[in-house]
């Protein structure tokens, strides 16, 4: 285990998450510092550069997406190994999508740790890699943009498959499912704003030639 590169920066908006995995990696004997969204976490790395981000991809403010795109533009931060966690962008186009940003790996939720850890630690212990060229900002968010009206007609197509069988269930049976129905609602409303700053920043950046 190579303790002597940095902190590990874990960015993730549920705090269950945050909380198993930032005990896990302090365990293992990692100096690792929390973000709730990309928007605190890039404040941080601007202050001292991480040797590793663990990030989640659908959050607040600024999501993992928009996270690594702003990493992989600059020099200073291009090179830091970023590991992409999601239970929402699990397709074989999510991920290269990711891949093409520059992230590390991608793993998909819930995190197993017998397997999570192994791979923190054999990143931490290989050598600097080099990160592809970043895409520029058209093309990332004309590829965000579609990623994120997929992810919207499946969130929409599983909640009205949801509500559905929410009438079919016993009495006992409906709360369990009506906080489940809930979460996806609230997601389904976080990809609706990212997709229209999406759309918007996309009207508003130049084509390249």
């Amino acid at each position: 285990m190579n303790t002597q590169k940095g902190y590990l920066l874990v960015v993730e908006d549920t705090l269950d998450i945050l909380g198993m995995l930032d005990a896990a990696l302090k365990f293992k004997g990692y100096r690792v510092v929390t973000a709730a969204n990309g928007e605190d976490a890039l404040n941080i790395i601007l202050k001292e550069h991480p040797a590793l981000i663990i990030a989640d991809i659908l959050m607040p403010k600024m999501d993992g997406f928009s996270l690594v795109h702003r990493l992989r533009i600059s020099p200073e931060t291009r090179g830091i190994p970023v590991v992409f966690l999601s239970a929402t962008y699990v397709t074989p186009e999510d991920k290269a999508f990711a891949l093409s940003l520059g992230a590390t790996r991608f793993i998909e939720k819930p995190v197993d740790l017998i397997t999570f850890l192994p791979i923190i630690e054999r990143i931490l212990e290989q050598d600097a890699i080099a990160a592809p060229e970043p895409l520029n900002e058209f093309d990332f968010y004309d590829g965000y943009r579609k990623r994120l009206e997929i992810k919207l007609t499946q969130k929409n197509t599983q909640i009205l498959r949801d509500e559905r069988l929410l009438e079919t269930l016993s009495d006992a049976e409906k709360p369990a499912f009506k906080e489940s129905l809930t979460q996806a609602i609230e997601e389904r409303e976080e990809i609706q704003k990212l997709l229209a700053e999406v759309r918007e920043r996309l009207a508003n950046t130049p084509k390249p030639e």
